[in-house]
């Protein structure tokens, strides 16, 4: 359960800076920000290339690495819940 919970929030805070990204692909160009919401690969492309912010290390990493933590925490968590049988 726990797991589930830690994985939850990074998932989240992740999400949160991904939304930040795709506000940003809004108020520079439309388009962009209509492809950034339906292609996850123009979003990386985005946030790596044209996204410009004075914490753009600290929302890239955290949208990233708190997306991969997050899905590799709730994963465990369901497969310790398998595990165990419940």
């Amino acid at each position: 359960m726990f797991l589930a919970l830690l994985g939850f929030v990074f998932s989240l805070a992740a999400g949160v800076c991904g939304l930040i990204i795709i506000v940003e692909a809004f108020q520079n160009e439309v388009w962009k920000g209509i492809v950034s919401f339906f292609c996850g690969l123009y979003l990386l492309y985005y946030a790596i290339v044209e996204y410009r912010s004075p914490n753009k290390g600290l929302i890239l990493g955290i949208w990233l690495l708190g997306g991969i933590i997050g899905g590799v925490l709730i994963n465990l968590s369901g497969y310790a819940q398998h595990v165990r049988g419940f």
